[in-house]
């Protein structure tokens, strides 16, 4: 029991030493609009005083740094000509959207593909071929599916 009253005042008095050695902070702006901070306060100058607890620092490497977007979007050749195709021929884009589908339902279903390569053989598909197919697919769903 005396144990535990020792360590009770040890962390008693260090959280009272910590709080303690919290600093007053001063800033000020001068002449040139620059903005100061100091421990000591300026002669001449009104200062506004910060305490040292309520600084809060950033946080480093928590945001993804992101593309600044004008608005101004420009579509690709690949949705220029599947725009062209909806517009001219719907059929033949719901031909494509339906292929598409079928063709993403089989690469998500089936793990052992094949495919004909230019010499007209079967080659079967490596997990890089499929996720090229994938990415392909979903590309041609959201362009003639909409």
């Amino acid at each position: 029991m005396k144990r535990f009253i020792q360590l009770l005042a040890i962390v008693t008095s260090s959280i009272l030493a910590f709080s303690a050695f919290s600093a007053a902070i001063y800033t000020w702006t001068d002449a040139n609009g620059v903005v100061h901070y100091s421990q000591q306060p300026p002669k001449g100058v009104n200062a506004t005083i910060i305490s040292s607890e309520d600084l809060q620092p950033k946080k480093i490497g928590t945001k993804t740094p992101t593309r600044f977007n004008d608005g101004s979007v420009e579509e690709s050749d690949l949705a220029r000509s599947a725009k062209l195709i909806k517009e001219k021929d719907a059929q033949q884009a719901k031909s494509i959207c339906d292929n598409a589908k079928h063709s993403l339902d089989l690469l998500n279903t089936y793990t052992r593909l094949t495919k004909t390569d230019d010499s007209g053989e079967e080659v079967t598909m490596t997990e890089e071929d499929k996720q090229s197919a994938r990415a392909e697919n979903e590309q041609r769903i959201k362009l003639f599916c909409q």
